[in-house]
């Protein structure tokens, strides 16, 4: 019975034209709402921390902030770069990161050194005003005893050290 029905020339006119009206929706209104409610705005600037005590090594500082908002982000970059006496020194290169937390460690630094951070919080809107800048120091290297040079007497000692920063080191601890 299928192969007669199929065999069979089938006619598809409609008899009566449909009624329909042609109409003109202006949906621009509710467009511009909808967008208005799924857009994000960009982030407000973080803030960045003081160094914390015992944040730093002689090669590495670990750098905090945060943000005073609830803004969504997705991710923060993280600039600095050597503190300079000079104005315009071309040999201070600023460093950028893209970091997912609110801290970073920066390792390969240099001993007994200033080094200025500022943080600016990014989403799929923008990136945020940077942060104000902060000023960390790295700690010193360890002093190098000179050994030849040590004396003693059954009161008192004599220990001579030498520094192998550049920058001027506030004081020593000795310990016996």
């Amino acid at each position: 019975r299928l192969e007669e029905f199929l065999k069979k020339e089938v006619d598809l006119e409609l008899s009566t034209l449909p009624d329909f009206e042609e109409r003109v929706i202006d949906v621009s209104e509710v467009e511009k709402l909808m967008n208005s409610i799924n857009a994000i705005p960009a982030p407000c600037a973080p803030v960045i921390n003081p160094q914390a005590p015992n944040a730093a090594t002689g090669t590495s500082l670990r750098v905090c902030w945060c943000l005073f908002s609830d803004d969504t982000v997705e991710c923060y970059q993280l600039c600095y770069q050597p503190v300079s006496n000079e104005r315009h020194s071309d040999g201070q290169a600023e460093h950028t990161l893209k970091v997912k937390e609110t801290y970073c460690t920066i390792t390969d630094l240099l001993p007994n050194t200033q080094y200025e951070f500022w943080v600016s919080a990014l989403n799929a809107s923008g990136i945020s005003p940077p942060s104000e800048r902060a000023v960390y120091v790295t700690a010193p290297s360890p002093p190098t005893i000179k050994s030849k040079k040590i004396r003693s007497c059954e009161n008192a000692a004599l220990v001579c050290w030498e520094s192998r920063d550049i920058n001027p080191v506030d004081s020593y601890t000795v310990e016996l």
